[in-house]
């Protein structure tokens, strides 16, 4: 795991009323609770604006996924035949930086893989371009406490967050599979000019964000790609209730919050010392996607045919897939750079009335083994799951140069330094697409679902149901260092939850269960 970053998905009010007198924030950085952002490997696959070949990508060990096939993969394509591509809705994005060229990049990814154009896909990739309220369709960047300087610090100083292209691809992923998810929704980009390097201090002003969001209904969704190691507030559940009102008010006003698990598996960083943090000594999660008002997200690698995404491909790389015949989804992790799907048991939040009764043969213990406080009977991480290993990744395309102040192209700091497609991995892939889904189950209902966690517990308890609505995901494990993991079982899972979606049957399904 490189880093953690911050995603939000909104919705409602226009670019310049969302942040009308706000108080201003910090984004991620390096360390827990430094926030980093959860994009933890990529590819480079060249610089053509027409995609790279799956044989491109097999010759790297990868397959890769394009809209089409990752719809067809969670049966949300037949969705999007009938008319339901999120219209009305809109999904904001919150990341350190922005990138200078994120307009023109996500026209060049819609006009490759056929996806509606939305208004706001030329100019300036500031506020300055942006559409009309009226205007929709429509991808809007705010510059949430003025937009960043044009010649950053070198990635070399302080904790090595300054480095805007590893951003730039988060921003790239974000904002484009947003959009691949709900082609109709709108897009809104809120970037900060610096990476959080305050820890705790950060935080809360980025959950200050989030309350101004909520208090004005400005969002029907919100997904967070950042994290912190539970762990790492040293004054435990008392700093987080300091930072979590606005999820308490966000259930109140019917706003759906995801979050992704991380990357990491079991292991996370403390704060202390900031460029070099020692390690949580026990298995532990992050916040905020340990938070019980959180939908938490985790990761698998998908072994669908990417090419088209409608069975199931165990010749193709990578050898996850390989080495598992006839398996669609495998827990996600990769021993060798010591990344996978986070997951495990809260050391704060005890156990939500929601995850009282789960699925025969679930392996919930609700305890950590050499953690602190209550440490039984405790919140389990994740809820959920989705596509999150770069070996089976999505396509994204970014053409954000090297900054001169990191030297020209690969020879300078910048990382990553080249222009053009790339296959990217990490659990900040799976949050934006579950928040896309969700918007398209906000338009299909003619409301707001809201706090969707009783819901997605309610349907799983339902044998028939959760057949039909989950891919429950039974191999793999979270173990990324000595400190121990998990492993995924039939049902509830300390890894991935209760599986990934099945959306053309569960969206139906959640909105029936959310109903008045």
């Amino acid at each position: 795991m490189r880093r953690f970053l911050v995603v939000l998905a909104l919705s409602g009010l226009g670019a310049s009323a969302l942040l009308a007198g706000v108080a201003t924030a910090r984004t991620p950085a390096r360390r827990a609770p430094l926030v980093r952002p959860l994009i933890s490997d990529w590819q480079y696959l060249g610089n053509s604006a027409t995609p790279p070949t799956q044989a491109a990508c097999n010759a790297v060990g990868r397959r890769c996924f394009n809209p089409t096939s990752m719809a067809n993969s969670y049966n949300y394509a037949n969705l999007h035949s009938l008319g339901n591509e999120g219209q009305g809705k809109t999904i904001a994005i919150i990341d350190s930086f922005g990138s200078s060229t994120i307009r023109q990049d996500l026209g060049t990814f819609d006009t490759a893989f056929d996806v509606p154009h939305l208004c706001g896909e030329t100019g300036p990739s500031d506020p300055s371009a942006n559409c009309s309220s009226s205007s929709g369709p429509r991808f809007d960047i705010v510059c949430y406490q003025g937009c960043p300087s044009p010649t950053p610090p070198p990635p070399s100083n302080g904790t090595g967050q300054e480095d805007h292209n590893l951003w730039d691809l988060e921003v790239a992923l974000d904002v484009e599979w947003a959009h691949a998810t709900a082609p109709l929704a709108n897009i809104m980009l809120v970037t900060t000019p610096t990476a959080e390097t305050l820890g705790v201090q950060g935080l809360q002003q980025m959950m200050n964000a989030e309350q101004y969001v909520v208090d004005n209904h400005a969002a029907d969704v919100i997904t967070q790609s950042f994290g912190a190691g539970e762990g790492s507030f040293h004054n435990g559940l008392s700093t987080l209730n300091q930072l979590r009102q606005a999820f308490v008010d966000a259930q109140a006003n019917h706003v759906t919050v995801f979050a992704s698990s991380g990357d990491g598996g079991t292991t996370n960083p403390y704060k202390e010392p900031v460029k070099n943090p020692g390690t949580i000594p026990y298995p532990s999660v992050i916040w905020p996607a340990s938070d019980p008002l959180v939908t938490s997200v985790g990761g698998t690698s998908l072994c669908t045919d990417a090419a088209t995404g409608t069975m199931v491909d165990s010749v193709d790389p990578p050898a996850a897939c390989q080495n598992n015949p006839g398996v669609r989804e495998i827990a996600w992790l990769f021993a060798a750079t010591h990344v996978g799907t986070g997951g495990g048991y809260s050391i704060y939040f005890p156990r939500p009335s929601y995850q009282g009764t789960l699925p025969p043969g679930s392996t919930y213990t609700g305890t950590t083994p050499g953690a602190p406080g209550p440490n039984q009977n405790m919140r389990g991480v994740p809820d959920v799951a989705y596509q999150a290993d770069s070996h089976t990744g999505a396509l994204v395309y970014m053409t954000e140069p090297a900054n001169t102040q990191s030297g020209p192209g690969c020879s300078g700091q910048a990382s990553p330094c080249s222009t053009g497609w790339y296959v990217v991995g990490g659990t900040s892939a799976a949050s934006p697409q579950w928040a896309g889904l969700t918007a398209i189950a906000d338009q299909m209902a003619g409301r707001d679902l809201g706090f969707i966690n009783p819901a997605l517990y309610q349907i799983a308890d339902n044998s028939s149901q959760y057949a039909a609505d989950f891919y429950d995901v039974t191999i793999g494990c979270n173990q990324t260092s000595s400190i121990p993991g998990y492993c995924a079982s039939t049902g509830w899972d300390a890894v991935t939850g209760l599986g990934t979606p099945n959306a053309g049957n569960l969206i139906p399904d959640l909105i029936a269960a959310t109903g008045p």
